[in-house]
């Protein structure tokens, strides 16, 4: 017999028939009818450890803060410390995710999309476990987050090294789980763009050609960074139509930049609804939910309704319910009602929690 010369991996993605997936959402419990996700978070983290991240401080009192479990009694200081608090960067309770997620079921939520990618501690089981006690569809991200979370062997890796892992995570499962991701990313990036970002951007591109998945970004902390990003993707041969610029509530002040990327056929997501206090690492200020939705009625008044996602990112504990936070259900609880006193159809809404996210999520 004659050896194809390709690793039992090759075999198994050059034998995989795509249109299995066609037409379908992949949530971690298998493929779904898009039809069936109904009103979905599109940017969540049930499960995350974002340590790589932790910033201890100096001084010696404040070290005993930033080493203590988040409590109603150092609150005041992990609110403004977010990221100098270990506690507060690590969601890795199954219980708590259920407990959390419960409430967001229970407010009409049908499905959650948690971009944990690699280095971020992704759980399949722990998320599948989700799926199971709470009955919400859950649809588990793949690839690479910022740079300063890869392993010492990425500069080994090659865009085509990357891109197969990827398409493994969508076709045939992460590790032996047999858990698939259902969509890429969120794909990290920062300012300015380290080269080891630019590979995993292309082998991202290269995977959603491959796989037809949707694909998400996380784009650095400048104006500048989202276009930048649209550029490289758009020569790497993605479907910019079908691929996710987050954080816009927090990258893009201007509405003329806000715009220009709405130009490019691309999703804008609000994803920090709820997060109204301090942001420590912005060099700019941060809207509140008044301003988002604001800016959500001037983009849908200029044609762009269609494009929009909302969620609301929650990583840290201080924003799940337990330790004070307003919790997955925020913006069905508080936002919804204020979209409605601003004049928004329920059209309009639905299109945002409904619609949008089950065009985006359907593999093509």
């Amino acid at each position: 017999m004659k050896e194809s010369g390709l690793t039992p991996l090759q075999e198994a993605l050059v034998n995989y028939d795509v249109s299995e997936l066609t037409g379908k959402a992949q949530t971690v419990l298998g493929p779904i009818d898009p039809e069936d996700l109904g009103v979905t978070s599109s940017h969540e983290h049930l499960f995350v450890d974002l340590s790589a991240m932790f910033a201890e401080p100096s001084e010696c009192t404040e070290k005993e803060l930033a080493h203590q479990p988040v409590t109603l009694k150092n609150l005041w200081w992990v609110v403004y410390n977010p990221y100098r608090n270990l506690d507060n960067l690590l969601l890795r309770d199954e219980e708590v995710a259920i407990t959390e997620a419960s409430f967001y079921k229970r407010a009409g939520g049908g499905t959650i999309v948690d971009v944990s990618t690699i280095g971020l501690g992704r759980d399949p089981l722990a998320l599948a476990s989700v799926a199971w006690a709470t009955g919400l569809n859950v649809i588990m991200g793949s690839g690479y987050y910022v740079s300063a979370t890869y392993s010492a062997n990425i500069d080994g890796k090659t865009d085509e090294d990357i891109s197969e892992e990827i398409m493994r995570d969508v076709w045939v499962g992460v590790g032996n789980t047999h858990i698939c991701a259902g969509i890429i990313g969120e794909i990290g990036c920062t300012w300015p763009l380290a080269d080891s970002e630019r590979k995993v951007l292309r082998a991202a591109a290269y995977a959603q050609q491959r796989t037809g998945a949707p694909l998400s970004i996380h784009p650095g902390r400048n104006p500048s960074a989202p276009l930048e990003i649209i550029e490289i993707l758009g020569k790497a041969g993605a479907d910019i139509s079908r691929t996710v610029i987050g954080h816009v509530d927090r990258t893009l002040k201007d509405p003329e930049d806000r715009r220009k990327l709405a130009e490019t056929g691309c999703y804008l997501e609000y994803d920090l609804f709820g997060l109204e206090r301090y942001y420590p690492l912005a060099l700019f200020d941060i809207p509140n939910d008044h301003q988002r939705v604001n800016e959500i009625i001037q983009l849908i008044e200029q044609g762009y309704l269609n494009q929009i996602l909302i969620s609301h990112d929650i990583s840290l504990k201080i924003r799940l319910k337990r330790y004070g936070g307003h919790g997955y259900d925020h913006i069905l609880r508080n936002v919804v009602p204020m979209m409605r006193d601003k004049g928004m159809s329920e059209k309009q809404i639905n299109a945002l929690l409904v619609e949008n996210p089950k065009r985006l999520l359907r593999f093509v």
